[in-house]
């Protein structure tokens, strides 16, 4: 308990008591920055050339731990310390409270600025992403790679479910992939979509250190990321399985290394920040990352213990004795920690850091990134494991000319200035000022879309002032073309998508936009067999209608917590890691229908009898479509998509309604089923 008593009395001489154990242990489990050692001049610098604490601790970040995994206090505290130091706090996958983006009455901040997004974040809408210095795409986890997170029914209450667009008492999964992500183009594209919706936050991208992951890294700095996170393979301790933490995974200090000199031999380094993420504890392990190439640092075990973590390791079960990691009321209010001890804590490092770094020579931090000529392997460990190790390959400085940059000095340059949005916005501007109606702008050829997304700007400006999604329609934009579909900007396409619709931001369109086939876009005689949409689509909605005249492609609605949807096929993974809405499919669907659904309702137009083998039974039931609610809500929705597209498919079913009722398979999950069961039950001995 030194580190707490530490934080807690503002003791450096116990701080540094407790470095020097778990340095000492690290030597003695011979993990990899344990079998490094530091090149240490024979006289240092004097301390007060050396760049000042204040400023290092710029550079800490605190993990991404969701508010569902630990409680909001804890979840709180860490945001104000990081804001009162200038370092960034992260939001996890659990998002965010809108009621933290604004200040507290003392000027603190409770707002994490770093916001995760994507492979299935929950919570995330434009005013989540409007509100981040940071927007992190974590395609995956150090200590998990390959494997989703969940979250306990019994730890999704009121407030969480709200939060994540889920219902209370049902558990939640992440997709161990990231199902939107299938190339570098991808990524490219969700990085443009981020910075146009939020053009004032940094872009990062997760990886896990592993074999390769350099060349990953190189593609990511090609595809116009600010930042990249090496995740070690130490950590995880709240949401990873028992044999995770102990045998998957890769040291970050591997991953960083290849990171550092791939980047460098590419002259790409100099255009991206680098961060290593996995059981920072003290001052050497930060020179240590430094040295190999980092120029932030993740921060999660030891803030968690300096806030009153005891690590009894009961992270799932809820019943944390201190209050961190638990939504029980009783126990939450056992928590203790405050953001001073979190601040005492990052500042101690710091001056740990500016000692070794006095005792190297260097007197600024950037001077220290990449300089692995002061790292050499230690002789002395006298264990059969550590002979005959060669780290040669880790302790490898690039070859490069002085003008190869070794550490981020410019940014990124992401082309914003040529969306669509910028004209549109000045055209907009009166009532984008004033949050009234704006007038529809003509379909004519100079309004016709020039970027590759060109509604999110628009969102941006509208909230940026004030707004609030769904409150006021200030400008309605119609055109052909490419559509993009958004709460505050409603357009009216009347066309076919090539690529995804409304993949971000998860806010999902206050309008009903129709997907109609044109007479150039493919066989009007089938639409239930002609591709419309492509993949991914309905990503991580949360609310909206959509009526899409032809098939989508895969994983059509992954991650759905809102909107409702009407299509004439799906491919394969249809409604996977569903939480919420509605989709009605008029047409077969593809392999693994529902895998991992856990909320919401679909309707399947079963007609052959063979949904059930392409449908993943593992969360959910088949039923018919029994309750007269249900089947007005499917009727109704149908009704409307005959509206809306004039399809033929709707017409036909609508004609013979009664005897195709019965064909309708309605899918739902088990524990959500229970829970809408519970609840009536309860309202009915209420009345």
């Amino acid at each position: 308990m030194k580190l707490q008593h530490a934080t807690q009395n503002e003791s450096y001489a116990t701080f540094k008591e407790f470095s020097r154990a778990v340095d000492d242990e690290s030597r003695a489990r011979s993990n990899l920055r344990g079998l490094l050692d530091l090149r240490l001049l024979p006289e240092p610098i004097p301390l007060e050339e050396v760049e000042p604490a204040s400023e290092i601790v710029k550079r800490f970040n605190t993990g991404a731990m969701s508010y569902g995994s630990i409680s909001n206090e804890a979840h709180e505290t860490l945001a104000i310390a990081m804001n009162r130091i200038g370092g960034k706090s992260n939001t996890g996958e659990g998002g965010e409270d809108p009621e933290r983006f604004m200040p507290v009455p003392n000027g603190d901040s409770k707002s994490s600025a770093i916001k995760q997004v994507a492979s299935g974040r929950f919570g995330v809408t434009t005013k989540y992403l409007v509100n981040a210095h940071e927007l992190q795409i974590k395609m995956a986890q150090g200590a998990k790679p390959g494997e989703g997170g969940q979250l306990p029914g019994h730890k999704v209450d009121e407030v969480i479910a709200r939060m994540r667009y889920s219902t209370p008492g049902v558990r939640l999964i992440s997709p161990p992939p990231h199902h939107d992500i299938y190339s570098i183009e991808d990524l490219a594209q969700l990085i443009y979509d981020l910075k146009n919706v939020n053009p004032n936050a940094a872009v990062s991208v997760k990886l896990v250190s592993e074999v390769g992951v350099g060349t990953v890294a190189a593609g990511v700095a090609k595809a116009q990321a600010d930042h990249v996170v090496i995740s070690g393979d130490d950590g995880g301790t709240g949401a990873s399985p028992w044999t995770s933490i102990k045998h998957a995974g890769m040291p970050w200090e591997l991953g960083l290394a290849e990171t550092q000199q791939t980047l460098v031999l590419n002259d790409l380094r100099g255009r991206i920040r680098v961060e290593a993420d996995g059981q920072m504890k003290t001052g050497r392990d930060v020179v240590i990352g430094a040295l190999l190439g980092a120029d932030e640092f993740g921060f999660a075990t030891a803030p968690l213990v300096v806030e009153g973590c005891i690590m009894m390791r009961k992270c799932h079960l809820n019943t944390c004795p201190v209050g961190v990691a638990t939504q029980d009321p009783v126990l939450r209010k056992k928590f203790t920690g405050k953001p001073e001890h979190v601040v005492n804590y990052f500042f101690f490092v710091a001056e740990e850091i500016r000692e070794i770094m006095a005792k190297l020579g260097f007197r600024t931090f950037d001077e220290m990134i990449g300089r692995v000529d002061k790292l050499k392997a230690q002789k002395a460990i006298d264990h059969w494991k550590a002979q005959g190790l060669d780290f040669s390959k880790i302790l490898q400085r690039p070859e490069v000319g002085p003008e190869v940059a070794t550490y981020c000095v410019t940014s990124q340059d992401h082309g914003l200035e040529k969306a669509l949005d910028h004209e549109l916005i000045e055209i907009a501007r009166p009532a984008l000022e004033s949050k009234r109606k704006g007038g529809a702008l003509p379909s004519d050829p100079q309004h016709q879309p020039h970027g590759r997304r060109d509604a999110l700007r628009r969102d941006h400006e509208a909230l940026r002032r004030g707004g609030s999604a769904g409150r006021y329609n200030p400008l309605q934009v119609h055109r052909h073309g490419r559509p993009e579909l958004r709460r505050l900007v409603r357009q009216r396409p009347h066309t076919h998508a090539r690529g995804r619709v409304q993949r971000l931001p998860r806010q999902g369109p206050g309008g009903r936009p129709d997907r109609r086939l044109s007479s150039q876009s493919g066989n009007l005689s089938s639409p239930e067999e002609t591709i419309i949409v492509g993949n991914t689509v309905l990503y991580g909605a949360t609310g909206g209608e959509c009526y899409f005249h032809g098939m989508a492609g895969e994983r059509f609605a992954v991650r759905n917590s809102g909107a409702r949807a009407v299509v004439e096929g799906v491919g394969d993974h249809g409604c996977e890691y569903m939480t919420g809405g509605t989709v009605v499919v008029l047409g077969k669907t593809g392999r693994n229908f529902a895998a991992g659904m856990s909320g919401g309702v679909a309707f399947v137009y079963d007609e052959d009898g063979a949904f059930e083998r392409r449908c993943n039974l593992s969360m959910v039931e088949l039923d018919p479509v029994r309750d007269k609610k249900d089947q007005l809500l499917l009727k109704g929705l149908i009704e409307k998509h005959l509206a809306y597209t004039g399809s033929e498919k709707a017409k036909k079913i609508l004609a013979q309604w009664e005897w195709a009722l019965p064909k309708f398979v309605q899918v739902m999950s088990v524990e959500y089923k229970k829970v809408l069961e519970q609840r009536a039950r309860q309202k009915t001995m209420v009345h």
